[in-house]
């Protein structure tokens, strides 16, 4: 195969549906959206031989448990697609919203309309349930998607591809509106992130790695973040049983997520009253403690923390802890350790608070309340695409909205500028 050429003809397809898809209406959208759904549900025996070859193959080169866990389409991850198609279907349609409206002194109007990107590049690893929920997304958000999804699941996202052309056809929208690259050959991702004319935005959605090179290379804006050093401040003006019970969700609720508390912060008021609490809660989840010197003068048996552990995304059961200076050593341990993804402070100190999430430069700041809120339905967006650690268009948790731009539209009766 003609990588180039074949790459640049999906390019084409895409910006020729996204023509269509930015003019239909959002009966029409839906209808593809559910008739989606229908053809999964369908499909069940199909999605299951397709996913049993792609499991057969990820064991045969030796992938993870944990990679095969996430490869897996299990009957509860197929419902959970076609639930997911039908919230998203549910969800208000963002695309032609005029906001803003407002006569000016020249007796014009002025406001602005909500309009789609146009088409979407999206690259991510492993979970085939993605496909749907990119897929779903974008459509919704009327635009145009182009996915390449990883070769370890490239048997299940074609068959998640049959179903999804099915539900564009009975909607009466072009096949091309979601194209499911076919090829493995990672040249396609190569094209595809430097396709100016055909592509508007790139989500990447899998390892730091693979976002890295994304990053770098990538000659189309990226809605992307590279890491989730998340942070939990516990402030001397904390309830001990929040502090608590914050911490060990943010940390022991799951560990594999971007949104898990990795560097757990206390206030040298409080360490020595609060440590000991935190210290036995947490080791008896299985969590390994990486403490600075004052926290292993409080916990004598944990590991000590290099300079290297307040960077880190362990994305498993270890904590680095560390006693800070109050809230000004905080905010500055933060600020400069912080991959800008989601941190969070326990204080009953209003002003206090007030000052964390001024001053705290990152996409989700939170006041007493656990990081594994940061997510797209949590959130109240019906679903996310990714998060975004980036401060230009998208911040945060990137749904529908995240997914569109704005442009003035302006009303006269024949008004001239003088």
């Amino acid at each position: 195969m003609d990588i180039a050429a074949y790459m640049t003809e999906v390019g084409q397809q895409a910006r020729a549906a996204a023509t269509l898809i930015a003019r239909s209406t959002t009966e029409v959208r839906n209808r593809a959206l559910l008739a989606t759904a229908d053809a999964l549900d369908a499909s069940r025996s199909e999605l299951a031989e397709a996913n049993a070859r792609d499991l057969t193959n990820g064991q045969e080169s030796g992938l993870d448990a944990a990679m095969l866990d996430r490869l897996e389409l299990t009957p509860a991850r197929i419902d959970a697609m076609i639930e997911g198609l039908r919230q998203v279907a549910a969800l208000p349609d963002p695309i032609g919203a005029i906001t803003d409206m407002a006569y000016r002194p020249s007796g014009i109007q002025v406001g602005k309309m909500r309009v789609p990107l146009g088409v979407i590049g999206i690259i991510y690893e492993s979970r085939p349930n993605v496909t749907v929920e990119a897929a779903s997304l974008c459509l919704k958000s009327g635009n145009a998607a182009v996915l390449r999804g990883g070769s370890e699941s490239v048997h299940s996202n074609q068959a998640i591809a049959q179903c999804l052309s099915q539900g564009l056809a009975d909607a009466g929208l072009p096949g091309s509106s979601v194209q499911v690259i076919k090829t493995t050959d990672r040249a396609a991702v190569g094209e595809l992130i430097t396709m100016p004319d055909y592509v508007d935005v790139i989500v990447p959605r899998g390892g730091k790695g693979l976002i890295e090179r994304i990053s770098r290379d990538a000659r189309v804006p990226v809605i992307k973040h590279l890491d989730g050093v998340c942070h939990v401040y516990i402030d001397s003006h904390a309830d001990p049983e929040k502090a608590l019970s914050v911490a060990l969700n943010a940390k022991t609720q799951r560990y594999g997520t971007c949104n898990t508390l990795e560097t757990l912060l206390v206030d040298k008021e409080i360490a020595a009253d609060i440590l000991p609490l935190l210290g036995p809660a947490f080791i008896s989840e299985g969590v390994e403690l990486r403490g600075c010197d004052q926290t292993r003068e409080i916990l004598v048996d944990i590991k000590a923390a290099t300079d290297a552990d307040w960077h880190e995304e362990y994305l498993a059961p270890v904590l680095a802890v560390r006693v800070v200076d109050g809230l000004d050593g905080a905010i500055e341990h933060i600020n400069h350790y912080s991959s800008q993804h989601t941190d969070s402070i326990i204080t009953e100190n209003y002003t206090r608070a007030r000052r964390f999430i001024t001053e705290v430069d990152s996409s989700s700041v939170m006041v007493n309340a656990s990081t594994r809120f940061a997510d797209g339905f949590e959130y109240g967006l019906g679903a996310e695409i990714g998060i975004s650690t980036d401060k230009i268009h998208a911040r945060g948790p990137v749904g529908l909205e995240g997914l569109t731009s704005e442009k003035y539209v302006v009303f006269g009766d024949g008004h001239i500028r003088t």
